[in-house]
């Protein structure tokens, strides 16, 4: 039997192997590894007034849930974060690779609040809002629960990264007490850009404490 169809069959999988994954690059953290769903992160954002302060929940006036997130002061690390695709009838490989090409949900990791959901989602109703805010209590399985990570640059050997949906992307505005208070937007001079510091055994020691997941709370009033 004449091997060409079988070297023809392997050349058209390549191709078509090549083109799924044109425009596709793994996220990495500072370190230099692929970002892996379940695992948990830090959002550092870069190039801001507070410059490596972390994001944690925001408690609204209005109640003493956390509702949207901001920038934590500097020197503190944030509540952490996992990521995970939305789902699907196909579970996912547990710790698969996060890419730019796909869409992710994000959730805090955090004690407070227990009644309502971490899933970070766009406010749903500020529809009337030019700038709707990111809040959390979303559902993974609702489109405006998605995200998309897109490097935007580096910063030495580090890869900078901003949030993004398909209806514009994840900046900052001024919020209460003056921190910053995450929106979606079409204004680049808002946009929040952001590295991931993989959890581990030392940052874990500083911070299982409740001491960061009540960082939020000190929003009230």
């Amino acid at each position: 039997m004449s091997s060409f169809p079988l070297v023809s069959f392997l050349i058209t999988l390549l191709l078509a192997a090549a083109v799924c994954t044109h425009g596709q690059e793994w996220v990495r953290d500072t370190n230099g590894n692929r970002v892996r769903i379940n695992d948990q992160y830090f959002i550092q954002p870069v190039n801001t007034e507070n410059n490596g302060g972390g994001l944690v929940p925001l408690a609204a006036k209005i109640s003493l849930c956390l509702l949207g997130i901001t920038q934590a002061l500097t020197g503190e690390p944030g509540v952490r974060v996992s990521f995970s695709f939305p789902p699907s009838l196909i579970p996912p490989i547990p710790f698969s690779p996060v890419s730019t090409k796909f869409g992710i949900t994000i959730e805090f990791k955090s004690n407070v609040c227990k009644d309502i959901s971490k899933f970070w989602e766009v406010d749903g109703s500020s529809l009337i809002s030019e700038e709707p805010a990111i809040q959390i209590g979303g559902n993974p399985r609702e489109r405006n629960s998605r995200f998309k990570i897109e490097k935007v640059g580096e910063e030495g050997r580090t890869n900078i990264y901003r949030f993004t949906t398909s209806d514009g992307t994840v900046g900052a505005v001024p919020g209460p007490l003056d921190s910053s208070q995450l929106v979606l937007t079409n204004d680049v001079a808002k946009t929040i850009f952001f590295k991931l510091i993989k959890v581990n055994a030392v940052t874990t020691d500083v911070t299982s404490t409740s001491r960061v997941d009540k960082l939020g709370l000190r929003m009230i009033l």
